[in-house]
Formats: C-alpha cells, structure tokens, sequence
C-alpha cells in the first residue's frame, strides 16, 4: 500500500510540474504571437526578424515556397509588406501545444488582408502554424505555416 501511495504521489507531481510549466509557455506564446501580429501589421521588418529564430532552420512556407533562415524571411515579409499586408487573429481560438519547457506549438485562426502594391486587396482565413523555441534570447519563432483553410472563410 505505502508503495501504491509514493507512485500516485509521484504521478501527481509529474502531472503538476507539467501544468505549472504549460501556463506559463502558453502566456509567453501568446505574448510573442500578439508582439508578431502588431509588427506585422505596422509593417516592421526589424521587429519581425528579431522575433524570428537566428537560425538557418527558421522555416517560413509561403505560397508553396520554402524560405529558410530569419533573413530569407525577413526579406519576404518586406515585399509583402509593399503592398497591403494586414493581420486579424481570431484570439478566442488560439491554442498552444506545449512540447518541452522550450518548444511550444500555436494554431490560430487568422484573417489576412493582402494585396500587391495598386492591386485590390482580398481576405482569407488561414490557419496558422508556429513553432516557437526558447534559447539564451528568449522565445523565438522556428516555423510558421500558413494553411488555408476554406471552411474557415466568412
């Protein structure tokens, strides 16, 4: 019996230490999502490649093409961001995956506004994919994947 009550303890514990680290990564990925989301709206490279992964396996898929590196993507968002480029996420259905202390995953619903320069611009809804990875200078974003998804257009 007394064996029983150490290994449910134990349980306990792992399961508590899981919580307490999941809140505060799914706060940290909200944060940095909701950081990302208001750079990409003011159209700021700068503060969007500093939210990104300073790695060369930053991945970033877009239109069917594969951008790697913080700097391959940084240069794609300035030619969007040439045109209209505007970001709505649907908060109240952001949620995050925790997968280590220092990778989380997100999916959001988001409404993206978009148009070439002198073009109509048009919405869709995506889903969108993040990997976020936590090293010496905090959280980065590691991957974001688009997904367009037809049952979410309004």
């Amino acid at each position: 019996m007394k064996h029983v009550v150490l290994a449910v303890l134990a349980m306990m514990i792992v399961a508590l230490n899981g919580r307490a680290y999941a809140q505060p990564n799914e706060a940290e990925a909200q944060a940095l999502f909701t950081r990302f989301v208001a750079a990409q709206n003011a159209h700021d490279v700068s503060a969007v490649k500093s939210m990104l992964w300073n790695s060369p396996q930053m991945l970033f898929f877009s239109r069917g093409t594969e951008f790697r590196g913080s700097e391959a993507a940084a240069d794609r968002f300035k030619e969007y961001y040439q045109g209209t480029w505007h970001l709505e996420p649907e908060m109240s259905k952001f949620h995050v995956a925790t997968i280590t202390n220092d990778v989380v995953q997100i999916l959001v619903p988001i409404k993206f506004t978009r148009a070439l320069p002198g073009a109509q611009p048009q919405s869709d809804t995506f889903l969108i994919s993040q990997t976020f990875v936590r090293d010496t200078q905090g959280w980065q974003i590691a991957s974001i994947l688009p997904i367009e998804n037809t049952q979410l257009k309004q």
